[in-house]
């Protein structure tokens, strides 16, 4: 998963997040719709370079729709990395973290505007916001520069977006924001401002787009991407892949799945496995504090197959060769995901 910002006092946190879904569902009872509430649970595995450490992860989503134009959207990380005290022996020993990822407030004026102020997921390439949740990731963890243009992942402003144009063989959608800096508690923030423009055409179901931001924090500097999303129509096949550069240093990574579902369908034994190749590299340019990507340059292949049970529950595996000029490593990561949904209000899922 992203590295973000981590609070020392899980109970506090565990209470503004009770607070927060508790104001939210109290102004719902008000309106018409339905909250929902999401998510999902997980407990991974991972052994790098023979340093065994374990993960039990809550990830709530939180959707509260007031109206027909207005909704609250929130999403928490509560996450225990329990590893041996001296890293290979010793005693297993845990410590909790808890992030506040997203709470935004929505007002959906069109097609064309939508307008978003709170804590949100800073909308550069497409990994942060569409891909890093642990029940759609194909691997445990993000992309090695996953990092670049987004910080800790979170941004504290206003973001404007939607489709600027939509045509019959494609649509151009646009995404720009602010950020402003702030330490208050579980809701950090650092002052950038960035954008995104990708388009879309819908008979090829291939996305390409680019991805711009200016940090303003401290030292002032650039960061530039792209990205692509590609699902042939008549093959069960997926392939994404992002570039990002920075003052800290660029990189790439490219990733294929594929689920066997020409063996008797999606629900039969065979069709339910998904293969997985993802192929990254990330060349650091320089040092610098304010970034979150590897200290030096790195390259890894992973290797994955994931298996999907009935009732939203996922089996995932992978292996990866790390090469660095520190000394190269193997990575065997294994985990299992639920994913849940429940109506916040009796009959709210008729």
């Amino acid at each position: 998963m992203l590295t973000k910002v981590i609070v020392p006092s899980p109970k506090r946190g565990i209470l503004l997040a009770l607070l927060l879904i508790s104001w939210s569902c109290a102004i719902a009872q008000a309106q018409s719709t339905t909250p929902i509430l999401s998510g999902g649970l997980g407990f991974f595995s991972s052994t790098n370079a023979g340093v065994n450490t374990l993960q039990p992860v809550a990830a709530p989503v939180l959707v509260v729709p007031l109206g027909q134009r207005w909704l609250i959207e929130s999403r928490a990380d509560f996450r225990e990395f329990i590893q041996r005290e001296n890293g290979t022996t010793g005693p297993y020993v845990g410590t909790g973290f808890i992030t506040l990822e997203y709470f935004q407030v929505d007002y959906i004026a069109n097609s064309h505007l939508t307008v978003t102020a709170g804590r949100f997921l800073t909308p550069f390439d497409m990994f942060n916001e569409r891909l890093s949740a642990i029940w759609i990731n194909k691997f445990q963890d993000a992309p090695l520069i996953a990092p670049i243009g987004i910080g800790t992942g979170d941004s504290d402003g206003f973001m404007v977006r939607g489709n600027l144009i939509s045509g019959k063989n494609y649509e151009i959608n646009y995404t720009a924001y602010f950020s402003t800096f702030s330490s208050i508690n579980k809701l950090e923030s650092t002052r950038a401002a960035g954008g995104r423009g990708g388009v879309f055409f819908p008979a090829a179901r291939l996305e390409i787009g680019a991805s711009y931001q200016r940090y303003l924090q401290n030292v002032h500097m650039n960061s530039e991407g792209a990205y692509l999303s590609w699902g042939p129509s008549r093959v069960p096949l997926n392939i994404k892949g992002e570039f990002a550069h920075s003052t800290s240093g660029q990189g790439y990574w490219i990733q294929a799945t594929y689920r066997l579902s020409q063996f008797g369908g999606e629900d039969s034994v065979v069709g339910r496995l998904e293969p997985a190749f993802r192929m990254q590299q990330f060349h650091r340019s320089r040092s610098n504090a304010e970034d979150f990507v590897p200290n030096t340059s790195q390259q890894r292949p992973d290797f994955g197959l994931n298996y999907y049970f009935p009732y939203e529950i996922r089996l995932n595996g992978s292996y990866s060769r790390q090469f660095s000029p520190l000394g190269d490593a193997n990575i065997w990561q294994a985990g299992i995901t639920y994913r849940f949904l429940l109506p916040l209000r009796p009959g709210g899922g008729q």
